[in-house]
């Protein structure tokens, strides 16, 4: 099936002190603002907007970016995603990512929201040089139902596959089915709504790991905060929260402890 309801690609490229876009292509129900530039690092932002309000039975999208070689790119959207009732096909959405050498890629997505009946799928690929960088966030709320039912969607299932020079080296598989998992219960949500991951992939993390890890669990105690080492130099983060805020905030402090002990200025992103 060639069909996209929604399709945007972006290529970026480092020209003198700033990125670029070499090319931007979107049609259907994506679109991008005039990218914005929040400091004088010369890091592109792009904010992705869905000027349908959500996504629909059979819906299908796909992101494509690529990051020339320095180019540096924050990738965020306009609002949540909401996915709502589909009674006939899943909504499906694809993320193909290729950063090059020397790279920096900041993917801050709004929450996902599922509502009653929803079933999403989505697959992401991440292809990347050894010394390129990645941030990469997810976030889960329990969804929406008119009876204020928690969790009422039938499935979201997220599937990342992350490749360094070619090899795989992280292969993340999430499957959220309320209906036939007691998602709320011990070994899974142990008793939280909100779920958030966050993966990170630098060169100089092994310097700050344990830092990062005192920080977020000395600041961010109303959280479950668990940290997984990669084989490559990365970590994976899973959040267990009670609300989106808790979560955001936490994002916010580990974007803002790496830009900081980079030298970086510290942007807001500003949507509400």
């Amino acid at each position: 099936m060639n069909r996209w309801t929604g399709e945007l690609q972006l290529h970026m490229k480092k020209k003198t002190n700033r990125t670029v876009a070499e090319s931007v292509f979107f049609q259907g129900a994506f679109k991008v603002m005039r990218p914005l530039y929040l400091d004088d690092s010369g890091q592109a932002c792009y904010y992705i907007l869905n000027p349908g309000g959500g996504y629909v039975d059979g819906d299908r999208y796909i992101i494509s970016v690529h990051l020339q070689e320095d180019a540096e790119l924050l990738l965020t959207t306009q609002s949540a995603t909401k996915v709502y009732k589909t009674m006939r096909d899943p909504i499906y959405q694809e993320n193909r990512f290729h950063l090059e050498s020397g790279s920096v890629l900041e993917y801050w997505p709004d929450p996902l929201i599922a509502y009653q009946d929803a079933r999403y799928e989505q697959k992401t690929i991440i292809d990347m040089s050894q010394d390129a960088s990645l941030f990469y966030a997810e976030t889960m709320t329990p969804g929406w139902s008119e009876d204020g039912e928690l969790f009422p969607y039938t499935k979201v299932h997220l599937k990342s596959d992350i490749y360094i020079d070619g090899k795989l080296v992280v292969l993340d598989h999430l499957r959220f089915m309320p209906q036939t998992q007691k998602i709320k219960g011990i070994g899974f949500l142990e008793g939280y709504t909100h779920f958030g991951s966050l993966t990170i992939i630098d060169q100089s993390i092994d310097l700050y790991l344990e830092e990062l890890s005192q920080h977020l669990l000395r600041d961010y105690d109303e959280c479950q905060i668990g940290f997984s080492r990669l084989e490559v130099s990365g970590i994976l983060i899973r959040i267990l929260a009670t609300n989106t805020k808790q979560l955001e905030d936490v994002f916010k402090g580990c974007s803002k402890f790496f830009k900081r002990r980079f030298g970086r200025a510290v942007p807001e992103l500003r949507k509400y």
